[in-house]
């Protein structure tokens, strides 16, 4: 895993040209917003990684964004072909709050998600959206502490980004189960065919953040400095 602050596209066109036509196409699109630094941190820092790992240049790392519903908008994927073979069951997943980035990389499928503690308006409501009925019932206070609302949206994001269902599976249907090593106690539909594991992360304060795979528990999570790697590939990229 890296973490990194947004570095913005006009400071860093070196980072800007490691991206495909997609990319650079979205980032135009959200040219002078505060979104943009985020973005390009996040997918620049992605093809760095994998193009290491799979011993490509960055801008020969190729995905393959077919949504369920046949468009071109969906998770990005690794196109597993001849180009990296090495590639195997390589996954990845991409966060980011207005002032942290963040991407993990690992050998099955894997989700991230990290949050940033804010104030909130209409709490009742989103809290209903993110704890299930039952872990409703089990709150002191009829909303919850900020701090436990965030990480619960921490841990239920990167288990439906680690499914690859994302926000189609509700984050109410979740309920999560705080035994040692059990990530989820109930589905509420259609579970994943295996197990799952789930490991909090604090990469920053008032950051709580989650990642989520399929499987048994990682033998280990290594967290690096993201920042290095997007500064040490500016000028050498090509």
């Amino acid at each position: 895993m890296w973490w990194t602050p947004p570095v913005q596209p006009d400071a860093h066109p070196d980072l800007v040209r490691v991206l495909d036509d997609f990319e650079r196409a979205r980032l135009a699109q959200l040219r002078g917003r505060p979104q943009g630094g985020c973005y390009l941190a996040a997918h620049a820092l992605t093809r760095l990684v994998l193009a290491d790992r799979l011993g490509v240049p960055p801008r020969q790392v190729r995905y393959d964004r077919t949504c369920p519903c046949g468009g071109q908008h969906g998770k990005p994927r690794l196109r597993i072909d001849t180009a990296y073979t090495a590639a195997g069951s390589v996954d990845f997943s991409m966060t980011h709050t207005p002032d942290l980035v963040g991407v993990a990389v690992a050998d099955a499928a894997v989700g991230l998600d990290v949050e940033k503690i804010r104030p909130l308006l209409g709490i009742a409501t989103l809290s209903a959206q993110i704890y299930s009925p039952h872990e409703l019932a089990q709150l002191r206070e009829p909303a919850g502490d900020l701090a436990t609302l965030f990480m619960t949206w921490t841990r239920k994001e990167a288990l439906v980004k680690a499914t690859g269902e994302g926000l189609r599976r509700p984050m109410n249907s979740i309920t999560l189960d705080d035994t040692q090593g059990v990530a989820v106690s109930d589905w509420g539909s259609a579970p994943p065919a295996g197990p799952m594991w789930l490991v909090d992360l604090r990469p920053g304060p008032d950051h709580p953040a989650a990642l989520a795979g399929c499987g048994t528990a990682p033998s280990a999570v290594s967290e690096s400095d993201g920042y290095e790697v997007l500064a040490h590939a500016r000028g050498v990229l090509d």
